[in-house]
């Protein structure tokens, strides 16, 4: 497994729309365990595949309670069927867009088919954390960010800040070979 590096905002690949898996093998297979494996590393409950460069429809996660073992999962060209007209509020953050966190309301429980990692066509039926991430993961796969659901002051503040850093960061090495 690898980990990879994560895409940071403001890289325009994050606002890309995702094109769906067509086939499972085991090259996505393999992806799925290097994005679990970033993940765990970053640490974080999701990450989607645009994430570390990747725009294909796939997003892993695990909810699982701290102290439980873990609960990895992957989902396949994943698709919100239905949503609860009840709403929630959830403190979000993002891997793309480090220590910055802000409440996002969004519906408290959703209904997302996908396919596993065997091709099975599976449907999930979410609400509380997994609701709130699954969304927040799809809207990636789709070029939203959390902060889309955010006010336009907020949300420029935070684009800001980004550019800036972004500026100051080094430039990521080359690799000879």
């Amino acid at each position: 497994m690898t980990i990879r590096p994560l895409i940071l905002l403001p890289d325009p690949k994050l606002r890309q729309a995702s094109r769906p898996v067509e086939r499972i093998d085991d090259d996505v297979r393999k992806f799925a365990d290097d994005m679990l494996e970033t993940m765990y590393d970053a640490p974080g409950i999701g990450l989607a595949a645009i994430q570390v460069g990747e725009p294909r429809r796939l997003l892993v996660l695990d909810v699982a309670e701290k102290d439980a073992p873990p609960a990895p999962q992957v989902f396949i060209n994943p698709e919100i069927v239905a949503r609860s007209d009840e709403r929630s509020v959830h403190e979000e953050g993002c891997l793309s867009i480090p220590d910055y966190y802000a409440e996002v309301e969004r519906p408290a429980a959703v209904t997302v088919k996908y396919v596993d990692l065997d091709g099975k066509e599976q449907v999930v039926e979410a609400d509380g954390i997994l609701a709130t991430c699954l969304q927040h993961e799809i809207d990636h796969l789709n070029g939203v960010l959390f902060i889309d659901h955010l006010s336009k002051l907020k949300r420029d503040m935070v684009v800001r800040k980004f550019k800036k850093l972004a500026k100051d960061r080094p430039p990521p090495e080359r690799m000879v070979g």
